[in-house]
């Protein structure tokens, strides 16, 4: 892409959408708010909606944005890794205003039970179709991470998110955490379900055996006179991050010569305006960015950023636009293209936070999201306990919903040590809110969630610790695959993420004594990726931590997070807690 009016639109794109305008709506009735915050120009000929991580959250949501995403090196201070104030600044966003709440953790009790539940199917389909009614021609991007994240995703195996996106009015998605669901069950959806009306899209994924293309590439529609072409970018670690097996005659990877090719092709077929359609995660993408040549812009996902601003990266054919749009059904991006000379000389972007409180219901949609929960409805229901602080997950090192999860492992499991996956998608309790068994689902539903007990070594403790805080806190972002660093319960250790791999992890202790290399100790843990943990009779998870909720007497008090000394990267934008 090569702009030829001046850049300011990218800030210009941010203060628009981001609340400049949006204090005279600040007390404003339900409609007239809506009104301010949703009523968008039109503007050029091609635009895109975007959407993305949506871990099968069909309802409305609480979820807490993080107070830390650290940014390591060249990141430092830069777009994602800017957190509560910091962003706001960036962003020329003011503090108090709904967007601001959207965007940070500031005043998030306050500021949740003012401004209310986020995201929400019914609600997403009324802003989804408002859009679609003043943009002609425009197309949903669905980023991926959709078919998996809560209790009826996992008992549906998956259906009640394909039915919803159907109606949603998806045209492309590309994927993730749906290839969990396994080889047989994606093929499925894709050649029946989808048959006719969304495209499945992922230029780097190949057979195993000859190396062939699994699924379409790319798709190219003509918007109101303009060729279009939409590539896919399914995430490139999945046989890593997820269990190999389950995409046994597939390989991945990020593909970068092939997807120049795919640019290229379809340049050649006479597409004006290229996008890429990626879950690579926003780092991954922004480098991405300056390496391949022909691309407008990179809608990403997977890393779960709501990015306020568009971000211009240089490469040798010009700029290409990078954003990402959040996670949970909590937020909408909008992209508008001006093409005149057949390439794209202007654009506009809004990242819309889903207010349920300011966006109706659509009736079809809830009546869909209503009759798909109904056979689990008591079960979501149940009561387990009553939290007493808030519960959330985001962050690099911690959070209440995962420090719970881990206390409960300990207990149960009766095991010294902890240990959860650094996942982000879960959604937040505020405090006195029941916790359902609705909401474990939401922090621990995958295909492979089984509560397992291990004898570690010291050295193997370590070589884990420093494995995941590599992969997040790697200088290259190609050596990075997203997620936060493994939650820790039991065991404290220091951490410094600008020291090299295997450097970075020390001070280990469990009850103030170092851990011993050569010792063995016992640590419970959820979600192996070995095959042979299908048949070794384990508890999911949610049942384990289900029995510590029960016996927790009603009521679960404010958890003490156990979260490493961080040492060499303070203070940092990325640093608020």
């Amino acid at each position: 892409m090569n702009l030829t009016k001046r850049e300011f639109m990218q800030v210009l794109g941010a203060g628009s959408m981001a609340g400049m305008n949006m204090n005279a709506f600040a007390q404003a009735d339900a409609g007239r708010a809506a009104e301010g915050m949703y009523s968008i120009p039109k503007f050029g000929q091609v635009s895109f909606l975007h959407m993305t991580d949506c871990h099968a959250q069909l309802n409305p949501i609480y979820f807490r944005e993080p107070s830390v995403n650290l940014g390591i090196g060249s990141m430092k201070g830069n777009l994602p890794h800017l957190v509560g104030e910091h962003l706001l600044k960036f962003a020329n966003i003011r503090p108090g205003t709904s967007e601001a709440h959207a965007l940070t953790y500031l005043n998030y009790e306050k500021a949740a039970a003012r401004y209310g539940k986020v995201g929400g199917f019914a609600h997403l389909a009324t802003l989804v179709k408002r859009l679609k009614a003043s943009r002609p021609g425009s197309l949903l991007l669905d980023g991926g991470d959709t078919w998996q994240g809560s209790g009826t995703s996992y008992w549906t195996n998956g259906q009640d998110m394909v039915d919803a996106c159907k109606l949603l009015g998806v045209d492309v998605m590309t994927a993730h955490w749906e290839f969990t669901l396994g080889m047989e069950r994606v093929s499925e959806i894709i050649k029946k379900d989808f048959a006719g009306q969304v495209e499945f899209v992922a230029q780097n994924v190949k057979t195993t055996d000859f190396g062939d293309v699994v699924f379409k590439p790319y798709v190219m529609r003509d918007i109101n006179g303009v060729s279009t072409a939409i590539i896919g970018q399914a995430f490139p670690y999945t046989p890593i991050a997820n269990p190999r097996y389950m995409v046994a005659d597939w390989e991945f990877g990020i593909q970068e010569e092939h997807l120049q090719t795919m640019i290229d092709e379809v340049r050649g077929k006479g597409a004006h305006v290229v996008v890429l359609l990626s879950h690579n995660g926003m780092d991954v993408d922004l480098k991405l960015a300056s390496r391949v040549t022909g691309l407008d812009a990179i809608l990403g996902g997977h890393t779960h950023d709501g990015m306020p601003i568009a971000t211009l990266v240089n490469n040798k054919s010009g700029k290409t636009i990078v954003t990402n749009a959040g996670s949970n059904g909590k937020f909408l991006a909008v992209l508008d293209f001006e093409v005149k000379g057949k390439r794209v000389v202007d654009y506009r972007y809004k990242l819309l936070p889903v207010f349920a409180n300011l966006l109706p219901a659509d009736p079809a949609m809830q009546a869909l999201v209503d009759k798909v929960r109904a056979p689990y409805a008591a079960q979501l229901a149940e009561r387990l306990a009553v939290t007493e602080d808030t519960l959330y997950r985001r962050g690099n090192f911690n959070g209440s919903g995962d420090q719970l999860i881990v206390d409960a492992l300990m207990a149960v499991q009766d095991a010294p040590i902890a240990f959860s996956p650094g996942f982000r998608w879960g959604t937040s309790l505020l405090p006195a809110q029941p916790i359902t068994r609705e909401w474990l689902m939401d922090m621990t539903a995958t295909t492979y969630s089984y509560a397992t007990v291990n004898t570690m070594t010291g050295a193997t403790i370590k070589t884990v610790l420093e494995d995941v805080a590599d992969n997040l806190f790697n200088p290259d972002p190609y050596y990075q695959q997203g997620g936060d660093m493994v939650r820790v319960g039991g065991l404290s250790y220091v951490c410094k993420p600008n020291e090299k791999m295997g450097s970075r992890i020390g001070e280990m202790r469990l009850k103030g004594q170092l851990i011993e290399a050569g010792k063995k100790y016992k640590v419970a843990g959820w979600a192996p990726v070995a095959e042979e943990a299908k048949t070794q009779n384990l508890k999911p998870v949610w049942e384990v931590v289900e029995q510590w909720l029960k016996a927790s007497g009603g009521k679960v008090k404010a958890r003490q997070l156990n979260t490493p000394k961080l040492e060499g990267v303070l203070p940092n934008p990325g640093y608020a807690a």
